[in-house]
């Protein structure tokens, strides 16, 4: 452990839920309902650990899709969960951020999620970042449009757009890119998850359905992301 280098940015898809569900002969909203659970848990070891942001991928844009049943599900677990994260965040000293175009969800939603934010602006501890109703080309939409309206405003030189420039707009505004990127559930994607952000991230993928990760799993991705020989345009970091 002492000789492990914490990755500064941790980002997670919290994959598997349903099929952790399935497989127990469970409803999928168990699976979601234990899936938070999990995600209580693993923000407390990540600060303990020493790691600075985490980023979990919580509702995506295409997740509206799926049955009206289970969006309702997770729509009343999501209300539970403001609440709840918001004790566990004074607690833990984590300061809370939400990305994703929150304006879809219903108002009382909306209030929870600012309060999140609001009330724990100031923590100093962990910085927990929660993907909600995001879906990255979307984030890069928004964020192409806001630089379109500000260019016509003459507040935005386009010949002197940067790399950094087009980072300030996204939704991710002033968190440093994913060190390391864990997919649980085995799948190989990124499920149009932090497209622009994890261009240099290390990527690591477990078996582990959502529900059964945990601090062992974690520190196994660590450990890998040891192992890696890291290089930026062939130059070893």
């Amino acid at each position: 452990m002492a000789d492990l280098v914490i990755p500064k940015h941790v980002a997670i898809i919290l994959d598997g839920n349903g099929r952790w569900a399935k497989a127990r002969n469970l409803p999928r909203t168990m699976g979601h309902k234990e899936g938070c659970k999990v995600v209580e848990q693993t923000v407390e070891d990540a600060a303990r650990l020493g790691i600075e942001y985490l980023t979990v991928y919580g509702f995506s844009t295409e997740n509206w899709k799926r049955s009206e049943e289970e969006v309702s599900a997770l729509m009343t677990l999501f209300r539970y969960y403001c609440k709840r994260l918001l004790k566990i965040a004074v607690k833990n000293n984590v300061r809370v951020i939400m990305i994703g175009d929150r304006t879809r969800f219903e108002e009382d939603i909306i209030e929870g999620i600012n309060r999140l934010e609001s009330e724990t602006k100031d923590n100093t501890g962990l910085t927990f970042v929660i993907a909600v109703n995001y879906g990255s080309r979307d984030e890069i939409r928004r964020a192409v449009t806001r630089m379109t309206q500000d260019a016509a405003e003459g507040k935005l030189i386009p010949e002197e757009i940067t790399e950094e420039t087009i980072a300030s707009y996204l939704d991710t505004k002033g968190i440093p890119d994913p060190d390391l990127l864990i997919r649980t559930s085995g799948e190989i994607r990124l499920s149009n998850y932090l497209l622009w952000q994890v261009a240099y991230t290390e990527i690591y993928v477990t078996d582990i359905f959502w529900p059964d990760f945990n601090k062992d799993e974690l520190m196994k991705a660590i450990e890998a992301y040891n192992k890696r020989d890291r290089r930026f345009g062939g130059v070893k970091k």
